[in-house]
């Protein structure tokens, strides 16, 4: 792994730490990484995809929400309408729409690469409704996330040279002036 590749993983740990912390997802739930692994590396969105970056990113990010066994889900780009690998198990369980699409590199992603090379029994599905995710280098995930969406600000804000946006989710409040609701 190179120098810079082991900065990224360092980075990532912290934040990912972090933000299944404050988050409040919860084993079972499901994660989303949308990335551009081209913005990590100071490039642009979709021109610079890069491999070994998108390969260390979703391992480090594997690894992490296994030990809570939270489901991860990893966003495509826009080539492939932003469809996202989950395990097969994940979308028999929730009844999900498994799709025929395989990722490459530039077309869907390095990362969405990665994570069909990593995951036991990959398959790729179009919508998904996750409580929490991280945005590296503004992929646009919040169509996967539960509606409330919430901002979460990290300590750290970049992953190598790519803006970080954090996401959680609420259940929404729904009513006028006389309702009422549970602590979140």
């Amino acid at each position: 792994m190179s120098q810079s590749a082991e900065k990224i993983q360092q980075d990532l740990k912290v934040m990912m730490k972090e933000l299944l912390e404050i988050s409040g997802i919860k084993a079972g739930e499901i994660f989303v990484l949308g990335c551009s692994s081209s913005e990590v590396v100071g490039g642009v969105i979709g021109k610079s995809s890069n491999k070994e970056i998108g390969k260390v990113i979703v391992q480090t990010i594997l690894e992490l929400v296994k030990e809570k066994n939270i489901y991860l889900a990893v966003q495509g780009c826009e080539h492939i309408n932003r469809a996202l690998v989950v395990e097969r198990e994940l979308a028999e369980k929730k009844d999900f729409e498994i799709v025929s699409v395989v990722p490459a590199l530039h077309a869907g992603g390095a990362c969405s690469v990665a994570a069909f090379e990593l995951f036991k029994d990959p398959v790729e599905i179009e919508h998904i409704t996750a409580k929490a995710g991280i945005d590296i280098g503004d992929t646009a995930i919040a169509m996967h996330i539960k509606h409330v969406q919430i901002p979460l600000r990290l300590a750290l804000k970049e992953l190598g040279a790519a803006h970080v946006t954090a996401l959680t989710s609420r259940p929404k409040l729904i009513g006028g002036k006389r309702a009422e609701y549970q602590a979140l």
